[in-house]
């Protein structure tokens, strides 16, 4: 083996002072060592343990083989009275040998002795590999650590002492890594300090400035969510005002006739509405707004969905003759005004295209003051249109002829006659009512009350019970026409009934029914006919209010109570003052006719607007009318007394939901012309029919 290389000579040596001592003591053994000195007080650091073999250190052994190294001594068991480890600069007093030999040198070689074991054990020499360097499990350069950071247990007494001395290398190992006197100098958290503690303990006070401001943050939190969610509703619950009645139907009604307006949610008062015209006076009552449309959004549609108050029909109205057909495209809004459009176009066979707008099952009242402001189709002298404002009740939709079936224009609660198909019994009887029409003929041409008083129990009708007559009775507010000897405008307000009086002969006279002013307003030459009785009186209206030049009032005040039908009545009105009404007394019963007497309504009505032509209505002069003709509506408002605000299709005492659910077929399909078509019966007559 090729002889290994010779130490360099080391650095003169330092005498080292009595008070410092080594932490890698040496063995007493080594031929080239002594042991490191310490205090004349203190013990040797640790007994002397076997030397390891060790290689010459000039000359080598004679057969080149290596010498053993010397083995650290282990370490002492722990101390009170050891001084405390300082690393740090040393002075040397041992005196060491070199080779055995006690002179000079050997005591400065043997400190670099130590300073050579101490740097292989901490690292600094030797690649990092000494037993309180950092070693990984595994090859350094995998970078993996499966163990701990300490290559064995940490202690300042053990040593392993090698005699080789090199340069230090460039692996630097922190403090952190070697100092055994606290491994938990990386880890504050779970390296507590006593004495530290104990002093940040005694350092609190109530008066901490981040103690208060902590606790001020806190307080305002909770000052806060408290107010939000106790103060502010309570507070809000005082300052609103104290309703004198309570809210009910759609949105909650208020006492003064309002509801709240939400945004994306309807409200029953438009907002556009004046202020000036949310309450009114009529014939010493007084009377709140529940419900206007004052038409001032412009391009409205009303295509089924469109509008949460109004739907425009898609059908022909064959019921009365009709010319037109009803297509939603003819309504719109347009200049703060709802617009019903005729044209002379083909659609569905028929020559002409018009429109018919309802609130059907969607906005009723039961009683009520309601008022429009319109411009009438045309010019005012030429005949023909046949524009039309009215109401009419839910059990029965405008244009659904299965659903008018027996129940148009029913207003009766009695059982008898009236109840039968065309007013006789199965033998004719009574004479009257198969002669008893003005020419003589057939007085009635009805079915018969479908929904009768004298209805079976446990019949298929709407309630609250099948001993209530139910119908669907009409009030217009006008029908206008034209007055063809004088070619001056009219609007006919009539009230049509069933069943019917002799000759069609209602009480018109007064003080049952009155006319306010009889140079304006008489009663009108028609009074039925086998499909209804007809209450009726036409007015004349300013020629100024047509063809959307100027815009005309028009009325009705309708007054009923189940409980006090003596007291029940319809006045109507034109350009803003009463042109006649009608009172219970007007429809007494007939003894001719055998029937009872007829109700001033109490079901609940939804309004109708619509533009038609029909030559069973006045004949159409067609050389002189001008297409397309317009009807416009400025607005549309319903007044309610106080204490009687009713806006439901559907009130306790009339129901209508649940019955018109039921039977859709007949409420949804305009096709279908009697109840029989639709797939229903009449409930059995238990007078005409037997139970």
């Amino acid at each position: 083996m090729p002889r290994p290389r010779r130490v360099p000579p080391p650095p003169a040596p330092q005498t080292p002072t009595a008070s410092t001592y080594y932490a890698v003591p040496q063995s007493p053994q080594s031929p080239r060592s002594t042991r490191t000195p310490v205090h004349a007080h203190q013990q040797s650091l640790s007994p002397p343990r076997p030397r390891a073999r060790s290689r010459s250190s000039h000359g080598g052994s004679s057969n080149g083989q290596m010498s053993p190294l010397p083995q650290p001594p282990l370490p002492p068991p722990p101390q009170d009275s050891r001084p405390a480890y300082r690393p740090g600069p040393r002075s040397h007093s041992s005196h060491h040998s070199h080779g055995g030999s006690s002179n000079g040198h050997g005591t400065s070689y043997s400190h670099q002795q130590v300073d050579t074991a101490q740097g292989v054990q901490t690292g600094s020499i030797g690649g990092g590999y000494g037993p309180y360097s950092y070693r990984p499990s595994g090859p350094r350069e995998q970078g993996v650590y499966r163990e701990n950071r300490f290559s064995a247990p940490p202690s300042e007494a053990s040593s392993f002492v090698h005699e080789k001395y090199a340069p230090p290398t460039t692996t630097t190992v922190p403090p952190y890594m070697w100092d055994t006197k606290d491994p938990d100098l990386d880890d504050a958290l779970h390296n507590p300090n006593p004495i530290r503690d104990a002093a940040l303990d005694r350092s609190f006070t109530i008066f901490s400035a981040r103690g208060w401001a902590n606790m001020t943050v806190l307080f305002a939190l909770v000052a806060g969510l408290v107010t939000l969610f106790i103060g502010y509703p309570i507070f809000a619950f005082y300052r609103r005002h104290v309703l004198h009645i309570p809210g009910f139907n759609l949105g909650g009604i208020n006492g003064s006739g309002q509801i709240p307006k939400f945004t994306f949610f309807p409200s029953l008062i438009d907002s556009d509405t004046p202020k000036n015209a949310l309450s009114k006076v009529v014939n010493g009552n007084n009377y709140n707004l529940v419900f206007s449309d004052e038409f001032e959004t412009e391009g409205r549609t009303f295509w089924p969905g469109d509008d949460p108050y109004w739907e425009a029909v898609d059908l022909h109205y064959w019921a009365t003759g009709d010319l037109e057909w009803y297509n939603p495209e003819a309504v719109t809004t347009k200049g703060g005004k709802l617009v019903i459009t005729m044209t002379e176009q083909q659609n569905h066979d028929l020559n002409f295209q018009s429109g018919m707008l309802t609130s059907w099952n969607k906005l009723c009242f039961t009683t009520g003051y309601l008022e429009v402001a319109v411009s009438l189709p045309g010019d005012g002298v030429t005949p023909g249109f046949w524009p039309a404002i009215w109401t009419m009740g839910n059990l029965g939709r405008a244009g659904y002829g299965a659903t008018t079936e027996g129940m148009w224009p029913y207003t009766y609660d009695s059982c008898d006659v009236g109840t039968f198909p065309n007013q006789t019994d199965k033998s004719g009887n009574p004479p009257a009512a198969s002669n008893g029409s003005p020419g003589g003929t057939e007085l009635s041409y009805l079915p018969g009350q479908r929904l009768s008083s004298c209805s079976c129990p446990n019949s298929d009708h709407p309630g609250p019970s099948d001993s209530i007559g139910r119908g669907v009775p009409e009030i217009d507010v006008f029908e206008a026409q034209i007055d063809t000897t004088l070619r001056r405008g009219q609007v006919s307000q009539s009230y049509q009934v069933a069943p019917y009086d002799y000759q069609y002969a209602w009480n018109n006279a007064t003080p049952a029914t009155t006319i306010a002013d009889a140079t304006q307003t008489r009663f009108n030459t028609y009074k039925g006919g086998v499909f209804q009785e007809a209450l009726s009186a036409v007015t004349y209206v300013d020629p100024a209010n047509y063809g959307g030049n100027g815009y005309g009032t028009y009325a009705f005040e309708w007054w009923s109570d189940p409980k006090h039908r003596d007291q029940s009545y319809i006045n109507w009105f034109s350009g803003g003052v009463q042109s006649w009404g009608i009172t219970t007394a007007s429809l007494p019963g007939n003894s001719v006719t055998e029937i009872s007497q007829r109700l001033i309504s109490e079901e609940p009505h939804y309004i109708i607007f619509n533009l038609g032509m029909s030559p069973g209505f006045q004949q159409q002069d067609f050389k002189n009318l001008k297409f397309p003709a317009t009807m416009s509506i400025e607005y549309v408002r319903v007044y309610q007394r106080e204490g009687a605000h009713n806006t439901g299709c559907n009130p306790s005492n009339y129901p209508t939901t649940d019955y018109i659910n039921d039977h859709l077929n007949a409420y949804t399909n305009p096709n279908l012309t009697t109840w029989e078509q639709a797939g229903y019966k009449f409930p059995r007559n238990s007078l005409y029919d037997g139970c």
